[in-house]
């Protein structure tokens, strides 16, 4: 099943991101076969992470939210997020960008 990650940041979860980058890495580069592709936002190019998304194609909603929440990044008081389920148009034709 694939889901989208929708992450919301607080201002104050940018000195939580530089504590915790490397690990937060690590932790993607561990589950890249479940975590397809992710990425912060910013509203200007020299500004501040605001959030973030993930793709994730995993066997249920449990394990997405398992991998949120294990993820050093998660911090419930300065990040929320928001899980919804995806489907993909053309699901049956591959379609490169």
């Amino acid at each position: 099943m694939r889901w989208v990650v929708l992450f919301e940041d607080t201002p104050e979860m940018m000195g939580y991101r530089s504590a915790n980058k490397q690990r937060h890495v690590d932790y993607i580069r561990e589950n890249r076969t479940e975590i397809m592709i992710g990425g912060g936002f910013k509203e200007t190019d020299d500004g501040i992470f605001v959030g973030g998304m993930w793709i994730l194609d995993v066997a249920c909603r449990e394990r997405a939210v398992e991998l949120i929440e294990s993820d050093p990044y998660f911090n419930p008081v300065h990040r929320k997020y928001r899980l919804l389920r995806w489907g993909k148009v053309l699901e049956d034709e591959t379609v490169l960008l």
